[in-house]
């Protein structure tokens, strides 16, 4: 995985992207970030999509 950080900005940025929402979820979660359901809703779903897509990314570069 760290080879893919040092050679893929594409990897980086979505890791990086997953690594924001998953604090901002938590935030919101714990009442620190104030959230409408819905807003909060779109941000698990992106998060979700973020992980999966580097998943994806992940196992064709190692498969």
């Amino acid at each position: 995985m760290d080879a893919m950080m040092k050679t893929d900005p594409e990897f980086r940025q979505l890791y990086h992207r997953h690594r924001e929402l998953d604090k901002q979820v938590l935030d919101a979660e714990l009442g620190v970030l104030p959230l409408d359901d819905n807003t909060l809703a779109k941000m698990k779903r992106e998060k979700l999509y973020a992980k999966d897509r580097l998943l994806r990314m992940y196992d064709a570069k190692h498969h």
